[in-house]
């Protein structure tokens, strides 16, 4: 999963969760946690918007 979101994110720089969320068919915990992962090692930023979190590559 992780892979995934890490492709997505290198094709489309920056997406919401939700949108990358469904563009990677995931389910819920899974992609929680990998997006954890993935900011616990310093791979992605999670950036607060008004409504959201959107999500890009370090």
């Amino acid at each position: 999963m992780a892979g995934a979101i890490w492709h997505a994110l290198t094709t489309h720089r920056e997406l919401s969760l939700a949108q990358l969320k469904k563009l990677v068919e995931a389910k819920s915990p899974i992609f929680d946690w990998a997006i954890g992962w993935l900011a616990r090692e310093g791979k992605v930023v999670i950036v607060a918007k008004k409504r959201s979190f959107s999500v890009r590559l370090k």
